[in-house]
């Protein structure tokens, strides 16, 4: 006998889709500040109209939403239940009308966005949407969308972190694995910058005058790769490399941004202490190292477990099989986890290719995921 989630969101399909391609085609890339308000604006509206208070929160680049809806009959004082999302995306504007066109072809849907993860915002929205219509039960329920998370949520992390203050458990709406597990743990993941000062010369009249700030960053980097040998399952990836201007000139300044993931904190801290203390090789180069954004290491926990049988005992509810398993990517639940908050992540639909051209869903898979989560809100 189907539970009454799955029948609420059985016939949801087509209206999800609809709304998935209307916040596919607003296109939103990390630090464009105008569409990334207008689509928070979006959201504050659609948040309010579920019969939630919600505001934007201020960022220079990009705001990010805080909606709070309240619980219902007699679980309306327990602790909230808290959902995490973010309304930025790798893409830049015009991807639609180039590469990457929304499109549905043989129950996959295409299009930026649409796995990482505005199909995620569609989930939550159509399950709180049905929860209402059937007036059912639940606990108070908070929802935090940054909207700088695709480059670590450097402004909204404090956010996150106080929004998770007294709350019963984190989910996160981003990607699952691409057999639709859960994520129960993540690497933790910093960005590091290293820029180096060199000296200006004329590259042929007078060599000996300049100091390359290029052939600096090149001998740090090589460093970095060596110390990042000397411990075990560390992730570094050299993702810009900029500096120069001119082959007759020699350089005076470079930089490179670095990507690392870390299995656990103190490995973590082992590798950032190191970086920070890179002297410069050259006479007259200096190096400056920064951390520009840090999510710590969210390790597996007792109280994980427990949460992750919880959920699952709701997906049966609902005909779904719910496993789980530990995640190389990070993201904002990171910080919950790493706080000590019960923490899932993964509510989003099922597909593949975040962050790819090929990025796409199981348009099924989105009423799924819808049904699940209204269980758990009115479940957990």
């Amino acid at each position: 006998m189907e539970n009454r989630w799955q029948q609420a969101a059985a016939g949801q399909g087509a209206r999800m889709l609809e709304r998935l391609h209307e916040y596919v085609a607003h296109e939103t890339p990390t630090g464009d500040a105008d569409a990334l308000n207008a689509f928070a604006d979006r959201l504050v509206a659609r948040y309010a109209d579920l019969g939630g208070t919600a505001r934007r929160v201020p960022a220079a680049t990009g705001d990010h939403v805080v909606a709070n809806l309240p619980g219902r009959g007699p679980r309306a004082d327990e602790p909230p239940l808290l959902f995490l999302a973010h309304h930025d995306t790798v893409w830049p504007v015009g991807q639609l009308d180039g590469p990457m066109p929304w499109r549905e072809e043989d129950g996959i849907v295409h299009g930026p966005g649409v796995f990482d993860m505005k199909g995620g915002l569609v989930v939550l929205e159509t399950a709180l949407r049905l929860i209402a219509e059937q007036g059912a039960d639940h606990r108070p329920v908070r929802i935090v969308v940054a909207a700088d998370e695709e480059v670590g949520s450097p402004s909204a992390r404090e956010l996150v972190i106080a929004e998770s203050e007294g709350v019963v458990a984190a989910l996160g709406l981003e990607p699952p694995h691409q057999n639709g597990d859960l994520k129960t743990a993540r690497r933790g993941s910093s960005r590091v910058r290293i820029e180096i000062t060199g000296r200006e010369a004329h590259a042929a009249l007078d060599p000996e005058s300049g100091v390359s700030a290029i052939d600096e960053l090149v001998d740090q980097l090589a460093a970095v790769r060596s110390l990042v040998g000397s411990f075990d399952d560390v992730l570094c990836n050299v993702g810009t490399i900029t500096g120069g201007g001119r082959t007759n000139v020699v350089p005076g300044t470079a930089s490179a941004d670095i990507g690392f993931r870390f299995i656990d904190p103190d490995t973590e801290r082992a590798v950032l202490d190191s970086i920070g203390k890179l002297e410069p090789v050259r006479a007259g180069a200096r190096v400056q190292v920064s951390v520009i954004s840090n999510r710590p290491a969210w390790q597996p926990s007792v109280e994980g477990d427990e949460l992750l049988a919880k959920v699952a005992a709701a997906g049966r509810s609902v005909g779904q099989e719910v496993g789980g398993a530990v995640a190389a990517g990070a993201a904002d639940t990171n910080l919950t986890g790493w706080l000590g908050v019960p923490s899932l992540d993964g509510f989003g639909p099922v597909g593949k290719g975040a962050h790819a051209t090929h990025e796409q869903i199981v348009a099924a898979s989105l009423p799924e995921r819808a049904a699940l989560i209204a269980a758990i809100i009115t479940t957990l």
